[in-house]
């Protein structure tokens, strides 16, 4: 739609819409909707099949003779105006199709969102395996941890209990023995039983949680970046109840259930609310660096003394510092060269924490990291970090198609880690990684049976690889890629009904499913929107608004689950 109002159908293929309008009778008309139609305070209108009001039809002629080139390669032709009615609502356009003036289909535009999908992570040996995060609730910014380590775990909450004293964390603190550790983030999700009145529990909450991070505090001077948030805990509740003779809850609104858990029924109930009062924590260690306050200049002439007084421990801890400086940007990459490390057997762990360190900094030094490996390997032919960090930047090269890679003999050059002391997983994780580059092929080859065997190859095998949630979300995309909905599907549904589930993986499964009317009718359906309504209430109430501004479509709300869910949470 333009600045006039006028309406435009656009398309990318001339050829394409010529023999769409081939016939006189063939053409287009336009449904155009309004989300007040969905009203949460009106009885929501009988399905029809025309849900606004329908424009006039245009048919092959006219079509034809308005057909001017568009922006980007494309073309356009006029389809009508919108009605005066229409004018400063949120409304979308729906198409019929028509052949021999009869309708051929009735098409809603769904704006589902899509993502890149990758290889599962493979991450880099360094001290030990080093995985990138890519997959942050909300910035989705690419991160890698050297000195840190994060642990999760969970406090319960006593009822109506809200402050905590150093006494009741130390046991906690000590047990973690963080002697060698600060808390550099906690990130505490807390959780209320439903019964009672939302906003109290709220409240409580707050109250706990950040009593948690004070007490937290007085054992360390480094002050705790935090992040607190709270809800109700409606997933665990509505999973409890599954199987019970409460089971029919799960019908009701949440104002409906709370007015039930009431008296007699909480605490007949209160067996399954006791476990659901309680926070869950996530905090990130970083290890105390003593070099902390030292210019790198300093540092590098520590490390090569370190290392010329055969003092390896002290130079891995200097090392450290140093790549700590360089993933803060505190320091120009260039510095690796001043490190004077002899190349002899004894150092190699040193040169291959900085090759790797290299490529984790910056994915542009692929090959620079892969030639550095190649030349250590002959130096210790049998060094398991060499081996599988060689095999996972391979992996990359080839996916990239950065040099030739001899298939064959690459997967016999992954089945041979076990020979070096690496992990069954890791091995397994690099073979579906191997038949996720193999499907990719074929497709190209356009050799389907091939292709299948790949992806059924990845389907059968994923469950014996370790995963994490940015794999599940790689994973699922590839699936899903490949029209295997379903799989993707059954992938995702087993961690969405877990109240830490990540929050980009909890709603690309949401945007998978939403437009299924036979999945969203599944009672357990309504668990997996509410676990979504307490991450992230704003980004869920979005799906609904237009498709043309961020939404998947308010036309979801067509259906009465979805619609009654919405006005439950989004609009009020």
């Amino acid at each position: 739609m333009d600045k006039t109002n006028t309406l435009y159908f656009q398309i990318n293929d001339k050829k394409w819409f010529n023999q769409l309008f081939k016939n006189a009778g063939d053409g287009i008309a336009v449904d155009v909707v309004a989300k007040d139609r969905y009203g949460c305070l009106e009885v929501l209108p009988e399905q029809q099949q025309i849900r606004g009001e329908l424009l006039k039809p245009v048919y092959a002629s006219a079509l034809k003779k308005t057909l001017r080139p568009a922006p980007d390669d494309k073309f356009r032709v006029r389809v009508g105006r919108l009605p005066d009615a229409f004018k400063g609502k949120e409304v979308e356009f729906n198409i019929l199709f028509l052949t021999d003036k009869n309708l051929c289909q009735y098409y809603t535009i769904f704006n589902l969102e899509s993502y890149q999908w990758d290889l599962l992570d493979m991450g880099m040996y360094l001290d030990s395996i080093t995985y990138q995060n890519k997959l942050g609730a909300n910035t989705g910014n690419e991160q890698y941890s050297l000195k840190q380590k994060t642990m999760t775990f969970t406090i319960p909450f006593e009822k109506n209990k809200s402050v905590y004293s150093q006494e009741d964390i130390k046991p906690l603190y000590d047990s973690l023995r963080l002697t060698d550790f600060n808390i550099k983030k906690i990130d505490i999700k807390a959780y209320a039983s439903v019964e009672g009145n939302a906003e109290r529990n709220l409240k409580l909450q707050n109250e706990r949680a950040s009593s948690i991070v004070s007490a937290m505090q007085t054992f360390q001077e480094p002050t705790i970046e935090t992040k607190v948030s709270t809800s109700e805990n409606w997933v665990e509740f509505l999973n409890d109840i599954s199987g019970t003779s409460y089971e029919s809850y799960k019908s009701l609104s949440k104002e409906q259930i709370k007015q039930k858990l009431i008296g007699n029924t909480s605490q007949e109930l209160e067996k399954y609310l006791k476990n659901h009062r309680k926070a869950v924590v996530r905090l990130d260690l970083e290890r105390i660096d003593k070099y902390k306050d030292m210019k790198t200049e300093v540092i590098i002439d520590l490390f090569n003394q370190a290392i010329g007084d055969d003092n390896l421990d002290e130079a891995a801890a200097l090392q450290n510092s140093i790549f700590e400086r360089l993933k803060g940007k505190e320091a120009n990459p260039d510095i690796l060269s001043s490190m004077e490390i002899p190349r002899q057997l004894k150092y190699v762990p040193f040169f291959n924490k900085n090759s790797a360190f290299r490529y984790l900094k910056d994915e542009r030094n692929l090959l620079i990291a892969y030639n550095e490996l190649q030349q250590l390997e002959k130096l210790s032919p049998k060094d398991k970090r060499i081996k599988y960090n060689l095999a996972a930047l391979k992996m990359r090269i080839w996916r990239y198609n950065v040099e030739p890679v001899k298939q064959e003999n690459f997967k016999k050059e992954l089945t041979d880690l076990k020979k070096y002391g690496i992990e069954q997983g890791l091995i397994n994780r690099m073979l579906v990684n191997y038949h996720i580059i193999k499907s990719e092929l074929y497709m190209r080859e356009r050799d389907y049976v091939n292709k299948d065997k790949s992806v059924a190859y990845i389907v059968d095998n994923y469950k014996s690889v370790p995963l994490q949630d940015y794999d599940y979300l790689s994973l699922a995309q590839f699936l899903t890629y490949y029209g295997d909905l379903k799989q993707a599907e059954d992938l995702l549904q087993p961690k969405m009904k877990t109240v830490d589930v990540n929050e980009n993986l909890l709603f690309y499964y949401l945007n998978l499913t939403i437009v299924n009317k036979e999945i969203i009718q599944n009672p357990e359906y309504r668990t997996i929107m509410l676990n979504a309504i307490n991450l992230n209430k704003k980004r869920f109430c979005q799906i609904f608004n237009a498709s043309n501004q961020g939404g998947v479509t308010f036309q979801l709300l067509e259906d009465d689950y979805l619609h009654d869910t919405y006005c439950e949470n989004c609009e009020n």
